[in-house]
């Protein structure tokens, strides 16, 4: 199976809500999930799965960076937390060879997960509009 073709059959299979914004990039949108403006990329031979949580914060970026690095270490089961220009993102890549059902599954639950189980945290640090 292409690549593409095994990532819309994975999706199809998962009952996801989305859609393919650009070639080898879908948008997944799947409130009941715990998924919200999650794009999958297909970059031969990588498939990534990211989303944005949040803009960096202004003040107290040291205990910030502090815990994204505890709960990188200590409550992510795939991917990790990350920053983009002034972003922070949660990011996880999987060799599209070796990539199965289970594992991308795998990868969309945790990353669900995380973001519902760490909102209440980082929310914390928002920057103040």
């Amino acid at each position: 199976m292409k690549g593409k073709d095994k990532i819309e059959s994975y999706m199809v299979d998962l009952s996801l809500a989305c859609e393919e914004v650009k070639e080898n990039a879908w948008l997944i949108n799947d409130e009941e999930k715990g998924l919200r403006n999650l794009m999958v990329m297909l970059s031969d031979p990588l498939v990534v799965i990211r989303v944005k949580v949040m803009d960096l914060p202004d003040g107290n970026r040291e205990a910030f960076f502090e815990k994204l690095l505890r709960l990188n270490a200590e409550d992510l089961l795939h991917g990790a937390y990350a920053l983009e220009g002034e972003n922070v993102i949660l990011i996880d890549t999987l060799e599209l060879e070796t990539m199965d059902f289970e594992e991308f599954r795998a990868s969309l639950e945790a990353m669900g997960l995380a973001l519902v189980q760490h909102y209440k945290v980082l929310s914390g640090y928002r920057r103040k509009e």
